[in-house]
């Protein structure tokens, strides 16, 4: 079994961004560089300290083991260039790791020398933990082992398809994360729910708090006192009882789509945690001229930025999967 140990012996230096960096068992003094800052410093000891359990790795962070410039941080502080950073010492059982995730490639909307936008489909983490190996992440640096740097700019939950930005260089990386602060990403998603919805636009604005279950299952609810959150909907086609939405993120909270529809009286067709666990049991059976559907429908389908090097904007689309376009002409043929 892994485990981190407190601190003790002399101080070692690790890689630079993006290099394999084998576990210490010594105290690390790390001065961050300017490819390394910008990043959240839990997902720079997530990436150091690569292959120990993810819940030693912020236990370590609250109890204040990590420091930064001889300061305790918590896991949102972003690292600066010149930060001094001092880790623990990490003791590694000599028992390899048994999961190693499998090299794959997507379908790619966008590939340059700072970015790679790739069509991820539904069933498909964007990244290990939480009971899963391996995600897109994981798969992609195993598939371009020679990536000096590879990053996610945003997730999309496991059931979600659609646009997923990575970052290929720390300055593209920065940069796209300051255009997500202010605002200037525009993220447009297909979903589908079923219910009487009559507003050609609607906006949402719940707030959103985050919770985990007594499993430790990540969950999201509408509470007075969480994260203020917005979401525009805009009506694109009825099919009988469901109906075609066009989702506008104003803000990107965890979940914000799928518990915005859910408290507003319309849960996403295939929803596991907030949708109609009954209705989507239903549609796991194929009857009559509507095929089964088996997953959520939601996917994001648009996506426009600013390009981290020119400025110019960029404005990438991703049709709907063929299983949501196959339910969608079942639907449709029953309306005739």
């Amino acid at each position: 079994m892994k485990d981190l140990a407190s601190f003790s012996g002399k101080s070692a230096r690790i890689p630079a961004a993006g290099q394999q960096s084998p576990v210490s068992a010594q105290v690390q003094l790390i001065t961050i560089s300017e490819e390394e800052s910008g990043q959240r410093i839990d997902n720079y000891l997530l990436r150091v300290f690569k292959g120990v359990p993810k819940s030693h790795v912020y236990r370590v962070l609250r109890s204040g083991e990590v420091r930064v410039n001889k300061g305790r941080v918590d896991q949102t502080y972003r690292l600066k260039q010149g930060d001094l950073l001092r880790l623990p010492p990490v003791r590694m059982s000599e028992k390899p790791a048994t999961s190693v995730a499998p090299g794959a490639e997507f379908r790619i909307l966008l590939e340059d020398s700072h970015l790679l936008v790739i069509d991820k489909p539904a069933g498909v983490a964007v990244h290990g933990g939480s009971g899963v190996s391996y995600g897109v992440i994981e798969q992609l640096r195993a598939s371009r082992p020679e990536a000096k740097f590879l990053e996610l700019v945003h997730r999309l939950d496991r059931d979600t398809s659609g646009i997923l930005l990575l970052a290929k260089k720390r300055s593209a990386l920065t940069s796209l994360h300051e255009q997500i602060r202010e605002g200037q990403l525009d993220k447009r998603y297909l979903t589908l729910v079923k219910g009487d919805w009559s507003n050609q636009r609607q906006h949402v604005r719940l707030p959103l708090f985050k919770y985990s279950t007594p499993d430790g299952e990540r969950r999201v609810r509408v509470q007075s006192d969480g994260l203020p959150s917005h979401t525009v909907f805009n009506l694109l086609r009825k099919y009988g009882p469901f109906v075609l939405l066009e989702a506008e993120l104003k803000t990107g909270r965890t979940h914000q789509i799928r518990v915005h529809l859910a408290s507003s009286g319309f849960p996403i067709v295939g929803d596991d945690k907030y949708g109609d666990f009954s209705l989507n049991r239903e549609l796991q059976r194929a009857e009559g001229e509507r095929p089964a559907f088996r997953r959520m429908f939601l996917h994001a389908h648009k996506l426009t930025f600013s390009h981290p090097e020119s400025g110019r904007p960029v404005t990438l689309s991703a049709a709907l999967p063929e299983d949501c376009v196959a339910f969608l002409k079942g639907l449709e043929r029953i309306e005739t």
